[in-house]
């Protein structure tokens, strides 16, 4: 189509027709007017694009640069890249194969790229005897589907690319058709204008000293920037003036930079700036947040699950992001979404990620730029999507430094701030029972499960703690006792540091564990892990009981010592009835209950 396009407008340079007729008849098939953009041999063999092409053309009216994109599924990744940067788009659609799987699949990637502006061709009409009918078929198929995603086609345009028919002539094999040709529909687009009228986002590039300055440089995606302008600096939350907008060449030096143009410009404050910061005013700042919703296409040839961490690029900053649930894979045809454990390659679905920082984003309905990103697995682009931060709050209040003096000792994170960063609650799980119940094995089984999931855990237990900070207690009563003491102090200190601590100790005594459910407040949950003292005692992992029993250990809980048993626990785990796989899923369960962050569904925003 493009090929026949060049060559109806005598955009084609001299030469170039002969040259796709030799290389036509070299494969025994008439001209092949796509040769003039399929250059790679591998394309021209088959008949098929693989990678985009650039190419400038004019029409009597004014000059387009058109990208030239695949629409085979195995360089979906091409394609994206392509429509990314495009102002409008023409969907190609076989007359003799009806809009099939890929079409709906290219048309729903436009609508998640932000393009309102698009135009399907209906092509090789003379396959169907440029009848009137199955043109019209396939039309009303394709228009019903892109009104359903919310897109109006500019024209559906019967052709046939090969013989010319509607590119840049109107044929006369369609007289039943009065619409527009081609070329009338690329005139008619309208030029995407800077959004000026926005407010300001200007992303960060990079920062270069010069003359004992420190220069900052980016492009103004949205809004304008002005000398003397207060700006916002995010996610640091730093306020600095603009000092001067700098040029090179020019007598005069500019006083205000509008979206579309880089620009480089100095502030009024020292302080740290890097690559990734976004810039705006103050008065309508972007969103902060480390966790957020997105309709994602993915790439990967592996499926991605739940717990994956990937690279991901937004404007300029590039940051470590895990999936932290698939909500929904969405049937690109029928618009429908189902529950799903994974994503196969080239399938769309509603994901939330989570970053290790803060991030400065937008809704991709409000701003391009800073609301579309990128994953990247290794050097491979795995997945592209756009944001939508609707129903998760605002972080920047939570990341707001309070004015101190210099006496305060307070805290200036606050337990909600951690909480989203860390993506749940801290906490303290307290597994008591007797020796050889399973607390430990249960312990490091859980942390693992935590961890696979993305959830911050440690285990304290005896082992890590005797060695360390309890080193010079003994095992008499009144060491056990400043033992736990120090213990439930310092689990507390995790926990209000946003980690889950699960630990694992006797702890015999109920006063003791009282005492250190007092030190963590509500973080503290109680798991009696319960197994009678004839099936621990034939378990005797460390063979602490056969020692006992000889008299080699000396108040030994369970046999010369008492173990008060838990009157109230939060949680009950049987080791003897349940095996262990089943107690920690019960634990897992019990756990990602009560500390995970409630997050609205995608049904409860909307």
């Amino acid at each position: 189509m493009i090929g026949r396009l060049l060559y109806d407008t005598g955009s084609l340079p001299e030469g170039k027709v002969e040259e796709l007729r030799r290389a036509s008849a070299r494969r025994h098939v008439p001209i092949e007017w796509s040769f003039a953009l399929d250059a790679l041999q591998a394309e021209r063999d088959q008949a098929v694009t693989i990678d985009t092409t650039q190419i400038w053309f004019n029409s009597e009216s004014r000059s387009y640069v058109i990208i030239d994109a695949p629409g085979h599924v195995e360089f979906l990744r091409n394609m994206l890249s392509g429509a990314a940067n495009a102002e409008a788009a023409v969907l190609v659609v076989d007359v003799q194969e009806s809009a099939r799987e890929q079409s709906f699949r290219h048309a729903y990637l436009l609508r998640l790229l932000g393009l309102q502006q698009v135009a399907v061709v209906v092509n090789k009409m003379d396959g169907v005897e440029f009848r009137a009918a199955p043109f019209r078929k396939v039309g009303r198929e394709i228009t019903e589907y892109l009104q359903g995603i919310g897109l109006k086609p500019t024209a559906v345009v019967p052709i046939s690319a090969r013989d010319g028919d509607n590119l840049a002539t109107r044929s006369t094999r369609t007289e039943w058709y009065a619409g527009p040709t081609l070329i009338d529909v690329l005139d008619g687009f309208s030029v995407q204008s800077a959004p000026v009228a926005r407010s300001l986002r200007l992303p960060i590039q990079d920062v270069y000293r010069f003359d004992n300055r420190r220069i900052l440089v980016g492009l103004v995606e949205s809004g304008i920037i002005r000398v003397g302008d207060e700006l916002l600096l995010s996610p640091s939350n730093r306020i600095a003036r603009v000092q001067s907008i700098e040029t090179w060449g020019r007598a005069t030096a500019p006083i205000l930079a509008k979206a579309g143009r880089a620009v480089a410009f100095t502030i009024d404050q020292q302080f740290f700036v890097e690559r990734g910061e976004i810039a705006s005013h103050s008065d309508s700042p972007p969103k902060l947040s480390n966790v957020f919703r997105a309709n994602l296409f993915w790439l990967g040839q592996r499926p991605l699950t739940p717990g994956a961490v990937l690279k991901l690029k937004l404007a300029t900053k590039e940051t470590m992001v895990s999936i932290q649930a698939i909500e929904r894979v969405i049937n690109t045809r029928t618009l429908s979404g189902h529950a799903a454990d994974e994503m196969k390659c080239s399938e769309v679905g509603e994901v939330v990620l989570r970053s290790r920082e803060i991030l400065a984003l937008d809704n991709h309905a409000d701003y391009a730029a800073t609301g579309r990103f990128v994953l990247v697995d290794g050097f491979e682009t795995v997945g592209g999507g756009v944001i939508s931060t609707d129903g998760y709050p605002d972080q920047r209040q939570l990341h707001r430094v309070k004015a101190t003096n210099l006496t305060e000792v307070e805290h200036l994170l606050t337990p909600e701030a951690r909480a989203w960063r860390n993506g749940h609650q801290g906490a303290v799980i307290w597994m008591t029972g007797l020796s050889g119940a399973g607390k430990s094995t249960l312990a490091m089984r859980l942390e693992q499960r935590l961890f696979n999931k993305g959830f911050h855990a440690y285990v304290l237990d005896g082992d890590n703690v005797r060695k360390g900070v309890n080193a010079d207690l003994g095992f008499a009563p009144e060491d056990r006792i400043e033992n736990i003491r120090r213990v439930g102090e310092m689990a507390a200190l995790i926990a209000d540091a946003g980690l889950i601590v699960i630990t694992a100790f006797i702890s015999p005594y109920i006063a003791d564990r009282g005492r250190a459910r007092e030190a963590s407040g509500e973080a503290f949950y109680e798991v009696y892990v319960k197994a009678d003292l004839e099936t621990c005692e034939k378990r005797d992992p460390k063979g602490l009981y056969r020692r006992a029993r000889t008299g080699d250990i000396k108040e030994f809980t369970g046999i010369s010592a008492p173990y008060q048993a838990p009157l109230e626990p939060d949680v009950v785990v049987d080791t003897v009835e349940n095996g262990i796989d089943e107690c920690v899923d019960q634990l897992l369960a019990y756990v990602q209950q009560r500390v995970t962050l409630k997050i609205p569904s995608a049904a409860e925003v909307a």
